[in-house]
């Protein structure tokens, strides 16, 4: 299927009609489609971390933080004509998939990246028209610009479409 568009860990990609794109393994990570229907097009960010101050020296891998990877997607859709002020999203993942004996704020990392996803796009005025996130199981997400359905696959769930 070649109209498949693969976004890993820690990475971001857009995907324009007939493509379909798509990221695996979100456990604690969040799965970002911002889109525009009339325009078919849809990117996607698989963000590990709420922030990018967390990270350490070196190169910094934009796609693997919130505040980072959100910005890189909607300039990277203004590049296909999208203007982020016609941008809606859908959020899935954010899962505790480890019970901790802890309360220490750094272990809730899933709720930590989803608090922080909504924060942003609450402050870029992007709607999250739908959200899958929370519980303790892992996703597989695959969006349609086509027709702006996302499909949601979990082992407890199975296959959910909205």
């Amino acid at each position: 299927m070649n109209n498949l568009i693969k976004v890993g860990m820690a990475e971001l990609k857009v995907a324009k009609s007939p493509q379909i794109i798509r990221t695996s393994g979100l456990g604690s990570c969040v799965g970002i489609i911002l889109y525009n229907e009339k325009a078919k097009v849809s990117g996607l960010a698989h963000i590990m971390l709420p922030d990018s101050s967390c990270a350490r020296a070196g190169v910094l891998n934009r796609a693997k933080y919130a505040d980072t990877a959100i910005n890189d997607l909607i300039q990277l859709l203004g590049k296909e004509g999208v203007s982020s002020c016609l941008l809606k999203a859908k959020i899935a993942g954010g899962a505790q998939m480890f019970k901790f004996s802890s309360k220490n704020e750094s272990m809730r990392i899933g709720p930590r990246n989803v608090e922080a996803v909504k924060e942003i796009l609450c402050r870029l005025n992007i709607p999250v028209l739908f959200e899958d996130v929370g519980g303790n199981m892992g996703r597989t997400i695959e969006f349609n610009p086509a027709t702006s359905i996302l499909e949601i696959r979990t082992v407890s769930k199975g296959l959910v479409q909205v």
